[in-house]
């Protein structure tokens, strides 16, 4: 198990995960957060989040500046060589894939609404967040949120044919992501990882958090996987047969996140 004191690196979830569900509350996990903060151990946020939206609760967090994967792994901000804080994007920008959500829709008359349709009462009853947070979660960059509202064998061929146009869907816990092809949580990981070495050299340690289909590829990438208990009908299916270092836990939201740091982390 590692150690407080080994070059560790969290990567978490927000929604379900190190946010709770319902009330967005971190509270539960402030012990462990302020821990971290102690040991200089990096926080990097991977969510479905904008960045908009995650650079504010960096700072409400205590780890503004630090590297994160937003909008599920299709937008990633790090430090360059020379120190400058540089985004990632992992193919077609936001306009272009709303312009081609849309040609699909004219083509084949899919039923489904996406984001940046929604009203501002319709998103903030829909997830529960303020005005203001809506007003940030619409600065999307590189992804297009959606709600499906057609048939099985209609999603199907939207399926194919997102496809065809190097794009491709990722479920979230409210609504279905269209993110470019071979892009996600998993990837923008290894991504990151491959550009980040600790202040000595070495290779992080690295413990991942996550609740919904959507964090697999990423708890798959980590050297310990923390599965949050959560609310989606869809399980957490990881491939890793590792199960020694794959945590449940028994408890949602944050007080789950901090049950799974306590069970892989030895603080003595």
């Amino acid at each position: 198990m590692p150690h407080l004191h080994d070059p560790l690196m969290i990567i978490t979830d927000l929604d379900g995960s190190l946010l709770d569900h319902h009330t967005y509350s971190w509270e539960p996990a402030e012990r462990w957060l302020t821990l971290l903060k102690q040991q200089h151990i990096p926080l990097v946020i991977c969510t479905s989040k904008t960045a908009a939206e995650v650079i504010p609760l960096q700072q409400e967090l205590g780890f503004p500046g630090a590297p994160f994967i937003a909008e599920n792994g299709a937008l990633v901000q790090n430090d360059n060589a020379q120190g400058e804080m540089v985004r990632h994007h992992a193919g077609k920008n936001y306009d272009e894939i709303c312009e081609c959500l849309r040609r699909l829709q004219q083509q084949h008359q899919f039923r489904f609404t996406g984001f940046s349709e929604f009203t501002e009462k319709e998103l903030v009853n829909i997830t529960g967040l303020s005005v203001a947070n809506v007003a940030l979660a619409r600065m999307r960059e590189a992804s297009e949120a959606l709600v499906w509202r057609d048939t099985d064998e209609q999603f199907a061929l939207f399926r194919q044919q997102l496809e065809q146009e190097s794009l491709m869907l990722v479920q979230g816990g409210r609504f279905w992501h269209v993110m470019p092809k071979g892009s996600g949580k998993g990837e923008a990981l290894r991504w990151l990882l491959q550009n980040m070495t600790t202040a000595g050299g070495k290779r992080f340690i690295t413990v991942g958090l996550g609740d919904g289909p959507n964090d697999a590829p990423m708890l798959d990438s980590v050297d310990y996987a923390v599965v949050i208990k959560g609310y989606s009908k869809f399980p957490v299916e990881l491939t890793r047969q590792d199960e020694r270092h794959v945590y449940q836990t028994t408890e949602y939201g944050p007080t789950g996140w901090s049950e799974g740091l306590d069970y892989f982390i030895a603080q003595e």
